[in-house]
């Protein structure tokens, strides 16, 4: 145990808090268990180590990954037991989807131990264990997306742009761009974000940034499907193959017949593979709406997670019209419900129609439609209903 305190330590003292994501006043809150639950590489541990590292210096804490052999042969609530009779008052969990009955455990601290305050982290499948404790009236649940082009923009020009509502860019998007492009050049920070912004770990160094990513890619489909979906190791390769499929010709626009013959699985199984896909946030469905998405339904369009996973998956070669439409499904549904259009390319919250273009686009696809907009790309301003695509970046 003593060892575990030792790893907590360093781990703090390394972490890094020159930027400081919003999302971080999620674990200020008094709640007494609070998960965070996000994609590989998003920056779930750093969130947690720098919780600790600003706010708890003067705190009995401590920090744990339950991907530690430690935690093979000792069980969470004995830990938590002893670590309270210490004095200890904050117990910070990482990875928790490795440890089996995570769930019932946390559920005993929390009904036993009404001084500790739990953090825990885990993948975004996490909801997909079958957990025999109902956590959902003790436990406060977030999913940490990505860094946002904004996020992007203030790590590395050092600015402090903040957050623009959806109403804010639609009704003042001239006064707001200007905010922007007066201090730095978007459309350029736009260019490089798509490439290499959405992973924290840029900051680590952008020449490994594809490799990196290929890995955490590598990772969700060889580790955390097959461990929390139950999917068998054997179809691993089947999930790959899926994958690759989809990131060819995205937006894709499946045919489950015909693609389930492709890779060699049932419809139904093929469903689910989608389905955890989009779980794993390696793919976004888009789909009609009232729809939902679930196992059994059909999308209508498939879309990469967000463009980083295009230039990772295919190179160079990501289609420029795609690239657009991907960055603004990512940004916008973050906050927002985005679903398929009959006309335009996205239906937002029910009754909002977005084409999204380059500087050529015209209003033919949603001539006469109310509360249609264009997102255009590569210009900094724009006019009426001509609305700069980058400043969708700006949503979070």
């Amino acid at each position: 145990m003593r060892n575990l305190f030792e790893i907590s330590e360093k781990m703090v003292e390394l972490t890094d808090t020159t930027f400081i994501r919003p999302q971080m006043a999620w674990l200020q809150q008094s709640e007494r268990l609070i998960g965070i639950k996000g994609s590989r590489g998003v920056g779930k541990t750093t969130l947690l180590l720098q919780y600790a590292k600003k706010f708890l210096h003067q705190e009995p804490f401590i920090y744990i990954s339950l991907d530690n052999l430690y935690f093979t042969e000792n069980k969470i609530f004995d830990f938590a037991d002893e670590f309270v009779k210490n004095g200890g008052k904050y117990l910070l969990i990482d990875e928790v989807h490795h440890y089996p009955g995570w769930s019932v455990e946390l559920k005993n601290i929390y009904d036993t131990q009404s001084g500790l305050k739990v953090i825990y982290t885990g993948s975004s499948l996490l909801h997909l264990i079958r957990g025999r404790a109902d956590l959902s009236r003790r436990s406060v649940s977030y999913t940490l997306p990505g860094l946002s082009l904004r996020e992007y923009i203030n790590f590395t020009e050092n600015t402090d742009f903040s957050a623009f509502s959806l109403s804010e860019i639609l009704e003042s998007h001239t006064v707001l761009a200007k905010k922007v492009w007066s201090i730095v050049k978007p459309v350029k920070k736009y260019k490089e974000y798509v490439e290499i912004g959405y992973y924290p770990f840029f900051l680590e160094g952008q020449e490994n940034y594809r490799g990196k990513l290929m890995e955490v890619i590598l990772q969700v489909l060889e580790s955390d499907i097959p461990l929390i979906a139950g999917v068998n190791i054997s179809h691993v390769n089947k999930l790959k193959q899926l994958l690759y499929v989809i990131s060819e010709s995205v937006p894709f626009k499946p045919n489950i017949e015909k693609l389930s013959e492709r890779i060699g699985i049932s419809r139904n199984t093929l469903k689910d593979y989608l389905y955890y896909l989009g779980e794993a946030l390696l793919i976004n469905s888009l789909t009609i709406k009232g729809k939902g998405i679930s196992r059994l339904s059909k999308p209508e369009k498939i879309y990469l997670h967000h463009p980083n996973l295009m230039f990772a998956l295919s190179g160079s070669s990501a289609d420029t019209g795609n690239l657009r439409e991907t960055f603004f499904y990512n940004q916008v549904s973050v906050k927002h419900l985005v679903n398929y259009a009959r006309k335009g390319d996205f239906l937002v919250d029910d009754h909002l129609v977005f084409e999204i273009g380059g500087k050529s686009k015209t209003r033919k696809q949603i001539k006469g439609l109310e509360k249609s907009f264009l997102a255009i790309d590569n210009i900094e301003t724009g006019y009426l209903n001509e609305i700069p695509l980058w400043l969708f970046g700006f949503l979070y």
